[in-house]
This record gives C-alpha cells, sequence and structure tokens, in this order.
C-alpha cells in the first residue's frame, strides 16, 4: 500500500446551477492538482442541498458523471462526490466513485435526512460501498451518515475492513460542532483515517454552511482543519505506514462486537 495524496475542495456552490459549479469546480481543480490520487467534491456539488430532484436530477449517464468521467480521465486520478440520480421513478442521493478509465462504482445515501425533508423525495440506498484503490481500502459516505456510528462501523476479520472513510457533506454552520466531534469519534472507534468535505457559502433557502472541513488520523489527531466560512483547496497525504504501525501496537479490532445491520 502507498501513500495516499488527497485534494478535497472546500467550496461555495452556486445554488442550482449545475453548469456553472461544473465550471468552478473545473478551474479549481486545474488550478490545484498535482498528481493527487484522489479529488474528493462536497455532497451535491452541482446544486447544493436540498432542492427538487425532478427539475434537477440527471441519469447516470447524464452531463455530470460525463464531466467526471473527463477529469478523471484528464488527469489520471479518482474523482468522488455527490448527484441526484433519477432511475426509473425514484431519485437518489448518489455518490459516484469515478475512476481514471471511466468505469465507477455508486453508493446511494443511506440515512436521509427526514427534518429537511429528503426522504419526502429521495429513495435511501441499503448497501455499503467499499472500494480498493492502490492498496487501501476505502469506505465513502455522505453526509447524515455521520451519525450513524453503527452504519459507519468498521469490523475486523484478520483484518480491518476499511482504512479511510470519507463523509461528503453539505452540513450547516449551526451544527458545526456535531460535525466536528463526530468526525474525530469516527477516527477513534474505527482505527481509521477520517475525511469530511464540507461546503461554503449560503444556499437558496438562507442556510449558511462554514464548511469546517478535517482529515483525522486513527488516533484521533487533526491532521488539517479547514478554515470556517472560506473557499479552500486542501491537499493532504495519508500515510499508510503510520497507520500500520499505530494498529500493530493498539489493535482492539479483534474485540469488537460482531453485529448485522437491519
Amino acid at each position: 500500500m502507498q501513500d495516499l495524496k488527497i485534494l478535497a475542495i472546500q467550496a461555495n456552490l452556486f445554488w442550482e446551477d449545475p453548469e456553472r459549479n461544473r465550471d468552478e469546480f473545473g478551474i479549481k481543480i486545474n488550478k490545484n492538482f498535482d498528481n493527487h490520487n484522489l479529488i474528493i467534491l462536497p455532497e451535491t456539488f452541482t446544486t447544493g442541498f436540498p432542492v427538487d430532484p425532478h427539475r434537477f436530477s440527471e441519469t447516470i449517464s447524464g452531463s455530470t458523471v460525463s464531466w467526471m468521467k473527463e477529469i478523471a480521465n484528464k488527469y489520471n486520478t479518482v474523482i468522488t462526490g455527490t448527484v441526484l440520480i433519477q432511475s426509473g421513478d425514484k431519485y437518489s442521493n448518489t455518490l459516484i466513485w469515478m475512476n481514471p478509465d471511466g468505469s465507477f462504482n455508486t453508493y446511494k445515501k443511506r440515512h436521509v435526512f427526514s427534518m429537511g425533508g429528503e426522504h419526502e423525495k429521495i429513495t435511501p440506498g441499503d448497501q455499503k460501498l467499499i472500494i480498493e484503490y492502490k492498496g487501501w481500502k476505502i469506505r465513502p459516505m455522505i453526509c447524515y451518515d455521520l451519525r450513524f456510528p453503527v452504519w459507519c462501523k468498521n469490523t475486523y476479520d484478520e483484518g480491518f475492513e476499511y482504512d479511510l472513510a470519507i463523509f461528503v457533506a453539505n452540513w450547516p454552520a449551526v451544527r458545526s460542532y456535531p460535525w466536528k466531534t463526530l468526525l474525530l469519534a469516527r477516527a477513534l472507534e474505527n482505527q481509521s483515517y477520517i475525511i469530511g468535505v464540507n461546503r461554503v457559502g449560503k444556499d437558496g433557502p438562507g442556510i449558511s454552511y462554514s464548511g469546517d472541513s478535517m482529515i483525522v488520523d486513527a488516533k484521533g489527531i487533526v491532521l488539517y482543519q479547514g478554515q470556517e466560512n472560506s473557499e479552500e483547496s486542501i491537499s493532504v497525504t495519508l500515510n499508510h505506514t503510520e497507520l500500520i504501525r499505530f494498529r500493530k501496537k493498539f489493535n482492539v479490532g479483534p474485540d469488537w462486537d460482531s453485529f448485522t445491520i437491519h
């Protein structure tokens, strides 16, 4: 397993303007890319959250997924973020994990945000996704998933199920303390690197987002804290050797409880 160089983009999103958001992220990637292995964008990075999926959803072969293919191929990297995807008469908040060769994986948001009305229009997923990439086992998740430790829980069976968990988000500033606290908790309880990538700015309904994107190591040490209320392209390299050394020294994995999710 090699070290993993990541570009996480904490950005303001233009409300309900997919084309402009794609263009702006393209500019930011072009300006900040430096042989990164992975580019991470926020949740619903083309529209903001929540929006009417009847107006802004795309198909899996639509403009945004095609744009992600172009970016991944151009820079020979993986790019990930979420898009509202329509399949038949259902809509999902879907994370796209786009590989340089144009192949991709998807994860549908498991915990839709009922207090924000997301459950009224968005169908939740029921399958987790774990990607093997450059020797790393990576588990991407979406925003509200962060509040559900059982869903996020790492497992151990002669080895850890994942090494890195990623949370892409539109997490409001008024709840920034839980965001930062839960990212730390997920790192400690899962003995894993954790990355949280959040947006900044204000959306159409007037909700403010402070960013506070974070990279945390398996010891719960914050490797990087995003600037509050500021656009920022964050570059960080995750050290595989440090992760293995810590897990060998203090491995609680074999003592974890086994469980089944229904």
